[in-house]
């Protein structure tokens, strides 16, 4: 990729690339075209994504998958409750000057220096240790002993975590749920892909996959997705969705009353244009609508609206409440 502007020829360019990624993954991870295409829409926009799942649905796999498809740096952190923050961002340690003959300190850097970080099973680690991920997530620099050391772009964290009903696992905290673009939920396979699965983890089977967008063109696209044109009228209606999401809002539905603690804040709103933009680019669009945005609208969302009790009481989840808040929006 080549040109620097957002025009016909570029839609079609970016379009072709997001088939070429579907179609190198699709050697190693069957089915689950719905998650592969959200995960290149944070790709594609340059922000993070969090991925959801039992054990068992080939959420590292995949992950794992994509960094060599990308052709970019890759680490793998695997989250436990022992991990410590330097144990990601690195630390300092003391070392001789062979020169002077003096001790002085050196910054090792941790794994998160890398472009592609899989955070694996990133809440069965506590609070503190997630939170040596924040800085990183949002301003793309780690601080150690007085020193900012920036990251090398492009700089995208991809989490795994299982469901947090389950033994062991330590819920994320609401800033750094909001710095996740996307919160993608990976589900069971459909039978006839399942035996697939079965047939291919019993035998010999084997694929080689190779890297199809080089690390500048991770570096040009989400700045050609930024510069894309979206009308009033979708930002508009993003901001809508977002505000009535918000129990304090006099305007809200009387179900997001009942049953949200609080709504998503401006950043939904951000990652809802923002998406919209990509998911028009994946369908060989220019025209950015209202039905890019609702496309986006779950993983969007989903982590950004707090249920309360009452939500719990009666089975009702923030997905399901996205569902209803879309029925309820009009464009």
């Amino acid at each position: 990729m080549e040109d620097n502007t957002i025009n016909k020829k570029t839609i079609e360019e970016l379009s072709n690339l997001s088939k070429l990624v579907m179609s190198e993954l699709a050697k190693i991870i069957v089915g689950q075209d719905k998650v592969v295409k959200e995960m290149l829409i944070a790709i594609f926009s340059g922000a993070h994504c969090l991925v959801e799942g039992v054990p068992g649905l080939a959420k590292t796999l995949m992950i794992k998958s994509l960094g060599n498809i990308l052709g970019i740096d890759f680490s793998r952190i695997q989250f436990t409750p022992d991990l410590m923050p330097s144990d990601i961002t690195g630390t300092e340690i003391i070392e001789d000057d062979p020169h002077t003959g003096k001790r002085g300190f050196r910054f090792m850097k941790g794994p998160i220096f890398t472009n592609l970080l899989l955070a694996d099973e990133i809440n069965r680690t506590p609070p503190k240790t997630q939170a040596a991920l924040l800085q990183a997530m949002q301003e793309h620099c780690v601080t150690a002993g007085g020193t900012t050391h920036h990251l090398e772009e492009p700089f995208f964290v991809m989490a795994t975590q299982n469901p947090v009903d389950q033994e062991g696992t330590y819920p994320l905290p609401e800033a750094q749920l909001d710095r996740f673009m996307f919160r993608i939920f990976i589900d069971y396979p459909s039978e006839a892909d399942e035996r697939l699965i079965v047939a291919r983890t019993t035998n010999e089977y084997f694929e080689d996959i190779k890297p199809v967008i080089s690390r500048e063109d991770l570096i040009r696209i989400p700045k050609l997705i930024r510069a894309m044109p979206v009308s009033e009228h979708v930002i508009q209606y993003a901001v809508k969705l977002v505000r009535k999401s918000r129990p304090q809002n006099d305007n809200s539905p009387d179900f997001i009353k009942e049953w949200v603690n609080w709504g998503a804040g401006p950043r939904a709103a951000s990652y809802l244009v923002l998406g919209a933009k990509v998911n028009a680019v994946l369908r060989g669009s220019y025209n950015v609508g209202t039905l890019d945005v609702r496309a986006v609208a779950d993983p969007v969302l989903n982590h950004r609206i707090m249920t309360n009790f009452n939500a719990e009481a009666e089975a009702v989840d923030s997905r399901g409440i996205i569902k209803r808040l879309i029925e309820f929006v009009q464009e």
